[in-house]
């Protein structure tokens, strides 16, 4: 059997000038995220199949790559017959429930609130398609220990800085969209509809913007609910507004079926961020935005950017997961960038990012003497203990093209060295 040169199906090779957009982009956001004051932690990316099987996923648990015990132990599994005893750990499908282990783990040694960065790959077996692959880079920030909404102002100010920094906002303007999964919760018992359906009701809800408004009617009646609550629901949904105010203004129309403080809290984060922000972070109220993940308990939010469907980014609380490891409940709150939609974005503009200063190329003729080889790698020795990035290859014979590639590639300065 010949061995295969393209990647496994899912997984992808990254060449040098998408790797120079990753390691911009990696570096801007370590930047921008220290000067918040998060700490950069890492993770393994095997998790134990209890966790990841632990229901706080949603459908990214039909997605695991599981993987085989070993030795004897996978003798003894294959000889129980059990599929379910194969394995003992996966790969893992987000950052998130790594973390909360992490930090349930080594919460004596961590300071209170810790604010936590973590970057690294995560993988699901899905089908791969164009911009959607099995192996792919997530960036997420989090805050744990801080019950105050100053950890989703935090947050949202972090990445809004992040998207100014790299110029995204003036390329591709972008907004930030707010829930609380609570207010969604205080709809669907506004309308009278059965606590155990509301994650298949947020399911329908969150199609909106595909189906729309009748589609989403239609399969809210194909649960049986009556039209006369649909007609209820959608009135909350087609007539609330965007701003801070519109949330207070529902909070008062749901009454008890929605704790006041909650549209309080979520409109006090808006009318914070924009404080501080200023116009140029656009934020708005979206009561059809829901969020897959099942382990959400309070705001929720999504980037969105005019000219790209989906989201570029999105996140919210998560209270109750780290109580899933110790036993007791945790306030924790995270936001995690789209990487790989950036990286495409970034790339299929043709956007040039920022390139090294003091790039040099050397280019060492065929024949060269050893004296002016010695000479030319001392010179690239000097001007790298200098911090330069100094490239020494031959000189081709098509020099202009050489040149010319290597200007694409960065290099600021070419240096040629005949024999």
């Amino acid at each position: 059997m010949g061995l295969k040169k393209k990647p496994v199906t899912g997984m992808k090779d990254i060449l040098p000038d998408e790797m120079a957009v990753r390691q911009y982009l990696l570096s801007e956001i370590r930047k921008c995220y220290r000067e918040f004051g998060f700490t950069e932690i890492e993770t393994p990316a095997v998790e134990h199949i209890e966790n990841l099987l632990s229901r706080q996923g949603g459908d990214n648990e039909k997605l695991i790559f599981k993987l085989l015990k070993r030795g004897e132990k996978l003798e003894h599994a294959l000889s129980s017959g059990e599929a379910s005893a194969l394995s003992d750990s996966g790969l893992r499908y987000d950052l998130t429930l790594p973390l909360t282990r992490f930090y349930a783990e080594n919460q004596a040694k961590l300071p209170n609130p810790f604010k936590a960065l973590q970057i690294g790959p995560v993988f699901r077996a899905d089908r791969p398609q164009k911009g959607r692959f099995r192996e792919f880079v997530q960036c997420d920030i989090d805050i744990l220990g801080d019950e105050s909404n100053l950890s989703e102002i935090e947050l949202i100010l972090a990445i809004g800085s992040f998207l100014r920094r790299i110029g995204f906002s003036e390329r591709h303007p972008f907004r930030i969209v707010l829930n609380d999964r609570e207010i969604l919760r205080g709809m669907q018992r506004f309308a009278g509809f059965p606590e155990e359906d509301f994650e298949e009701i947020c399911v329908i809800l969150d199609k909106a913007d595909k189906i729309g408004t009748e589609g989403v009617r239609e399969e809210l009646l194909s649960l049986g609910l009556s039209a006369e609550g649909i007609d209820r629901y959608l009135s909350l949904v087609l007539n609330a507004g965007e701003e801070a105010e519109d949330i207070r203004r529902l909070g008062e129309i749901l009454g008890e079926k929605l704790s006041p403080e909650i549209s309080e809290n979520l409109s006090e984060i808006m009318e914070m961020v924009r404080e501080i922000a200023g116009p140029e972070l656009r934020l708005s109220f979206d009561p059809t935005l829901v969020r897959g993940m099942g382990y959400y308990t309070g705001p929720i939010f999504e980037i969105r950017a005019e000219g790209f469907p989906g989201s570029i980014g999105g996140g919210g609380r998560y209270d109750r997961m780290v109580g899933l490891f110790t036993g007791k409940d945790t306030a924790a709150v995270g936001f995690s960038i789209g990487f790989e939609r950036l990286v495409t974005i970034l790339l299929e503009s043709n956007e040039e990012t920022e390139r090294e200063e003091g790039s040099l190329a050397i280019l060492l003729e065929k024949g060269i003497s050893r004296e002016k080889l010695s000479a030319a790698l001392r010179e690239a020795d000097r001007r790298r203990k200098r911090g330069e990035r100094v490239l020494i290859v031959r000189m081709n014979k098509n020099k202009k093209f050489q040149k010319e590639q290597l200007r694409k590639e960065g290099y600021q300065e070419c240096m040629e060295i005949y024999a």
